[in-house]
């Protein structure tokens, strides 16, 4: 797949988690530049993304399900450096007991270490 078909993929994510979460298209539409806003809202829609694609289980992030996807989904080039960032980040969901915010902060994690390779809808 390439990044552009990966991108088209996970849109599907998208579409069936703004109404489902009610959040405003502008307060999402920049995270895949890093534009993570400290939103109730923002952070469960991050965390429906996940959930569509099946990477949580048990209120969070899933380190084999996670590699699935990645393994499935993402183009050859992207797959080592997604999975670094991915490991770096893996933890700190831990720091949060609400799955909305643990994985919201994983994710603006996983950006920070690799923007280049980060994929979001």
């Amino acid at each position: 797949m390439t990044r552009a078909q990966l991108k088209k993929t996970l849109t599907v994510a998208k579409k069936q988690c703004v109404p489902k979460i009610g959040v405003s298209e502008d307060k999402i539409a920049n995270i895949e530049k890093g534009e993570f806003i400290e939103d109730p809202k923002v952070m469960c829609f991050v965390t429906c993304v996940y959930k569509t694609f099946q990477v949580i289980k048990d209120g969070r992030l899933d380190r084999d399900m996670i590699s699935k996807q990645v393994n499935a989904l993402y183009p050859n080039d992207m797959k080592e450096p997604v999975t670094r960032a991915i490991d770096q980040c893996f933890d700190l969901q831990y720091k949060y007991s609400d799955v909305c915010e643990a994985v919201f902060y994983a994710a603006k994690c996983m950006y920070e270490k690799d923007p280049p390779n980060f994929v979001f809808p």
